[in-house]
């Protein structure tokens, strides 16, 4: 398929907005948000720190666009896409979160949870960027509740915590050095669908 532009086969050079965008995105996942300042984001994007400034006022405003493009990238096309690819059944849909863990964790480039690092580093619960952080991590919760609720879970709420504790765990663990958090993780997870008397299948391969 050609690439918009005005000239076919010429691809429309992304904004000025997008392209700090992106390379704050690239930034702050690979350091962090408190390290990388607006020098550095300006830098890799290639702009005026005047275009960084007219889009994004203050540096909060450019992690909460980061920690909202992360929503989309990570948790809505990767983990929620994927995940609900890999089981026809809700259970295991739920299951299939730590089999994607599992791939996550084996790569070099693993980042761990940017959502926990950017609350970790900005150690405020009244500042907006440590609240849309948790309310991302909310909308994660969601999904789970969302997947408990279609599997017959009896309390669909506990569990998706439950989850995502298992989750959260199994990264920290996996940053750690443990790369097999995720099998672990997935197994308490089978422990938990079993108690509430939902048929599970056993992992490929185990």
């Amino acid at each position: 398929m050609e690439a918009d532009g005005d000239a076919a086969g010429v691809a429309k050079r992304p904004s000025g907005s997008e392209r700090i965008s992106r390379a704050a995105y690239e930034l702050f996942t690979r350091h962090g948000v408190r390290d990388v300042g607006v020098d550095a984001v300006v830098d890799r994007a290639g702009t005026a720190k005047m275009t960084l400034y007219r889009n994004f006022p203050s540096k909060d405003d450019l992690i909460l666009d980061y920690l909202a493009r992360r929503e989309k990238l990570w948790t809505e096309q990767w983990l929620m896409h994927e995940s609900s690819q890999r089981g026809a059944r809700p259970q295991d849909q739920l299951l299939a979160v730590f089999d994607l863990f599992g791939e996550w964790f084996a790569r070099s480039d693993f980042e761990g949870c940017v959502f926990l690092t950017t609350m970790v580093e900005i150690n405020d619960p009244d500042t907006p960027v440590f609240r849309a952080a948790v309310k991302h991590l909310g909308r994660i919760r969601a999904y789970l509740r969302e997947l408990a609720t279609a599997a017959g879970v009896a309390d669909p709420a506990l569990l998706a915590r439950q989850w995502h504790i298992l989750m959260k765990g199994s990264i920290m663990a996996a940053q750690e050095g443990d790369r097999d958090a995720a099998s672990a993780a997935r197994a308490v997870g089978v422990l938990l669908l079993q108690t509430e008397g939902i048929d599970v299948e056993p992992a490929v391969g185990g």
